[in-house]
């Protein structure tokens, strides 16, 4: 028990639980308690723009130049835009399906008007053209001093590719913003440990505000979105491992201790080194493994782009906002960019759901704070399908440039297996 007490992990569980009976117990007192999942919500958009830049940019220099990449970087490209697109079209389905927030009825209007304050103008309805061209910013210093995402994110990647066309004279850059990207995770490592504090207010003024249907509600959707991400993973990407000749359940199960520690940490990039040599051992060429991985962290994130898309309709059913189809097409259109900054620590991808809601407008920023509580657990999830996804996506490609050794894939997973049309 001392044990699990130590853990961030167990931290948040016990303040989850405790704030679920504080604000049962007492409910007026743990309304008032709100500020303190204000103050994590403050706290993480005070970081989203560093690290969208630093995480893009990083990630396209990473990878070079994309006409150099060829085949390669071009198929590992469009592959990561459909299937994420595909993963928040069914997260978009889902939600809208099971209504995990349908009877909360949260009030708006308690929600905390000044922690989205400084976002009034995102709150706009934009036509195409007016979408468009508000992703282009005037100054990226007006950009980073607002956090708008999109903006930040369209200068990331232009910026990316100029530095990446710069070649060897721009390796001192790059490194400078290499060490800033890895500075800037270690902050949001010291921000998350503000979280059983802030799950414990969230959770105690969720409850004392809104009774303890509330808690209810947040138990189906936690339930919904796990349920979710596991038939993305069966239907999904088992369909496109059947393709590529292999079965996802037995690529499941050779990675399965690298599940653990990501399920365990939250993080799909705490098994990152370990999925490399995994996928190496399998048979993909170390070149293609290089390539794919570190890409699909920032370009690939399949269980943070469903629950993207799941909180962000959930949120607008929890406080009966309206989101007719054409704004969910909109949201969806606004998650395919703003899910491709996020990378795979713990709360990135509340990041960039806070993020999202305010770029897209109509569903109030500040409900962020009803998902707060309970956004440990769902990384768990994110960070297993994230991990499974981009393994995926490395053996597919492989196989596709020519670069994968199927026979070592047939050893390594089951076995020698002459007949080579064999699925695995």
């Amino acid at each position: 028990m001392p044990r699990f007490t130590k853990t961030l992990y167990g931290q948040v569980l016990i303040a989850t639980l405790a704030g679920v009976a504080f604000g049962y117990l007492f409910p007026s007192a743990g309304g008032s308690l709100r500020p303190l999942g204000d103050a994590f919500i403050r706290l993480i958009r005070m970081i989203v723009a560093p690290i969208v830049f630093c995480t893009v940019v990083v990630g396209i220099v990473g990878v070079g130049d994309v006409k150099s990449l060829g085949k390669t970087g071009l198929l590992t490209l469009v592959y990561f835009e459909i299937v994420s697109t595909v993963a928040l079209i069914i997260g978009l389905i889902a939600v809208n399906v099971l209504k995990p927030g349908v009877g909360m009825n949260v009030d708006a209007s308690k929600l905390d008007p000044a922690a989205v304050s400084q976002y009034v103008s995102a709150g706009k309805s934009l036509g195409a053209t007016e979408f468009l061209l508000g992703i282009i910013p005037t100054s990226i210093v007006d950009a980073m001093a607002r956090s708008d995402i999109l903006q930040v994110l369209l200068f990331s990647v232009v910026f990316g590719l100029a530095l990446s066309a710069v070649g060897a004279r721009g390796k001192p850059l790059f490194d400078f913003i290499d060490v800033l990207s890895r500075a800037l995770l270690r902050l949001v490592g010291m921000i998350m440990k503000t979280a059983p504090v802030a799950a414990f207010g969230a959770m105690a003024a969720t409850v004392g505000t809104f009774g303890v249907g509330t808690l209810t509600q947040l138990v189906k959707f936690i339930v919904y979105f796990y349920a979710t991400s596991v038939l993305f993973v069966a239907i999904v990407l088992g369909a496109i491992a059947w393709w590529g000749r292999f079965s996802v359940w037995r690529l499941i199960a050779y990675i399965r201790e690298e599940l653990f520690v990501a399920f365990g940490t939250s993080s799909s990039e705490s098994a990152m080194p370990q999925i490399m040599a995994k996928l190496e051992q399998l048979g993909v060429s170390r070149s293609v493994v290089g390539l794919v991985i570190p890409a699909g962290y920032s370009l690939n994130l399949d269980g943070s782009a469903i629950y993207q898309a799941m909180a962000a309709v959930f949120i607008a059913q929890a406080t009966n906002t309206p989101l007719p189809l054409g704004e969910q097409i909109v949201l969806v259109a606004v998650l395919t960019l703003t899910s491709k900054g996020v990378a795979g620590v713990a709360g990135a991808a509340l990041v960039v759901l806070a993020g999202t809601l305010t770029a897209a407008g109509h569903v109030p920023v500040a409900g962020v704070v009803l998902v707060v509580g309970i956004h440990r657990f769902m990384g768990q999830a994110m960070a297993v399908t994230n991990t499974i996804g981009n393994s995926v996506a490395a053996i597919v490609i492989g196989d596709r440039v020519g670069q994968l050794d199927r026979e070592q894939l047939k050893r390594e997973l089951v076995g020698t297996a002459p007949d080579r049309s064999v699925r695995l």
